[in-house]
C-alpha cells in the first residue's frame, strides 16, 4: 500500500492506494477518529456485490452501519436526491456520532460530499472510490456538487474528506465502458502534467484495458500524486494552479449536459472536450500538429469517442454558456503548448469554438 498525503494544514488527509485494502477499512476509520456510526451512501449494484464486505468488518469493530441506496446515474446529483439523503441521515442520527462513507464512483462521491458539507454544517466523510475515474480524480480534492437542468456542477462546496481509500482490486470487475471513461482523466493528467505518464499510456494502454494489476496501480498512484500536489498548493482554485485540472472540461461538460447526461458519460464527454481544447490550442498556434495527432490517436486507441454524435453545435453552446469558468464575462480555457505544458487563455472567439465543435460532428 502507498500513502499519498494531501497537505492542507488542519484539513490534511491521506490517500491510501493498494490491493485488497478494503478489508482493513475499519482499522483506517479508527485511525482518523471519525465517529461510531457509519452512514454508507452507495447504489444497489455495489450494495449487493460489496455490502457484506463493508458491513461485517465494521460491525465487528463496534460501528453501527446504515446503507442509503441512490440511483446509479448522474440523476443522483440533484437537490431532490440530496434532500432525501439529508432527511434519512436526520432520522438515523439519534444519539449518534455519524460519519459518511461514500462508496461508489464520481456521482456518489459528489453527492456524499455535498451532503456531508451541509448536514449540521459539516460532518466527517471518507471517500472509497470504486471506479477508475473516481480513484484517479473526483474522490480527491474536496469538490462537491449537484447539477441543475441548466448545467453540470453549478451548485457545490469545497469540503475535504478525512480519508480516501482506493482499493485497486475493485477496478478488476469494473464495466469496460466505465474503465475507458476513467482513462479519459488519466490521459488528461498525462497531457497537463506528466510526459512520462502520457508515454506510458501510449505504450501500455492494452494492459490497463485488460485490468493488469501493476498497470492499474501505477496510474492510480501517479494521478493521485499529481492531484494531491496541485490541491495542496491551490485548494480552492484561487491561484490558477488547480484550474489546469479543468483541461477538456469546459466543452466536455457542455457536451455531457447537451445530451441530458444520458448520451455521453463524463469520461467520454471529457475525451471530446480534450480534443476540442487541443484543437483550439493548435488553431491559436500554441500546439504543433504532431502533438495533436498523438493525443487524438491515444484517445482513439483506448476506445474513447473522437466524434460527437446526435448533438448540435447550438445545443452544446447553450450548455457551454452556463459554464462556471467564465470570468468577467469572458470565457476561460485551459489550453496546452505541448505535453506537460498548459496555458490559461481568456476570450477565445466564438468563431473558433464553433469551428472546432463543427469539426467533431
Amino acid at each position: 500500500m502507498e500513502i499519498i498525503k494531501v497537505n492542507l494544514k488542519e484539513r490534511s488527509y491521506d490517500i491510501l492506494v493498494g490491493m485488497n485494502i478494503l478489508r482493513n477499512l475499519a482499522e483506517f476509520i479508527r485511525s482518523v477518529k471519525l465517529g461510531k456510526d457509519a452512514y454508507i451512501i452507495t447504489n444497489k449494484f455495489l450494495k449487493i456485490r460489496y455490502g457484506g464486505k463493508l458491513e461485517e468488518p465494521l460491525k465487528k469493530s463496534g460501528f453501527s452501519v446504515r446503507f442509503k441506496l441512490v440511483p446509479d446515474s448522474e440523476t443522483s446529483k440533484s437537490f431532490n436526491i440530496a434532500n432525501t439523503v439529508l432527511n434519512d441521515i436526520a432520522r438515523y442520527d439519534r444519539k449518534k456520532q455519524v460519519f459518511i462513507i461514500s462508496f461508489g464512483g464520481g456521482v456518489i462521491g459528489d453527492l456524499s460530499g455535498i451532503v456531508a458539507s451541509l448536514y449540521k454544517r459539516g460532518i466527517p466523510y471518507i471517500q472509497v472510490p470504486t471506479t477508475l475515474l473516481a480513484q484517479v480524480d473526483s474522490s480527491i480534492g474536496g469538490k462537491t456538487a449537484v447539477d441543475l437542468s441548466e448545467g453540470k456542477n453549478l451548485v457545490g462546496t469545497f469540503y475535504q474528506p478525512r480519508l480516501v481509500l482506493s482499493d485497486v482490486e475493485l477496478l478488476k470487475t469494473l464495466d469496460l465502458r466505465q474503465l475507458k471513461s476513467g482513462l479519459a482523466e488519466v490521459v488528461k493528467y498525462g497531457i497537463i502534467r506528466d510526459k512520462q505518464l502520457f508515454s506510458y499510456l501510449e505504450n501500455h494502454f492494452s494492459k490497463i484495458l485488460t485490468r493488469k494489476a501493476d498497470s492499474l496501480s501505477f496510474i492510480v498512484r501517479r494521478c493521485s500524486s499529481i492531484k494531491a500536489g496541485i490541491v495542496g498548493k491551490d485548494e480552492r482554485e484561487e491561484k490558477g494552479l488547480r484550474t489546469i485540472l479543468n483541461f477538456g472540461h469546459t466543452l466536455g461538460h457542455a457536451i455531457e449536459a447537451a445530451g441530458g447526461f444520458r448520451g455521453y458519460n463524463h469520461g467520454e464527454a471529457l475525451a471530446l472536450g480534450i480534443l476540442c481544447a487541443s484543437r483550439i490550442s493548435e488553431k491559436l498556434g500554441l500546439l504543433d500538429d504532431e502533438t495533436f495527432i498523438r493525443i487524438e490517436n491515444l484517445i482513439r486507441a483506448v476506445g474513447l469517442p473522437v466524434k460527437i454524435k446526435k448533438l448540435t453545435v447550438s445545443g452544446i453552446l447553450k450548455a457551454y454558456y452556463h459554464d462556471k469558468k467564465f470570468k468577467n464575462a469572458k470565457n476561460r480555457f485551459v489550453l496546452i503548448e505541448g505535453i506537460g505544458k498548459t496555458k490559461i487563455v481568456e476570450g477565445i472567439s466564438l468563431g473558433i469554438i464553433k469551428e472546432v465543435l463543427g469539426e467533431r460532428l
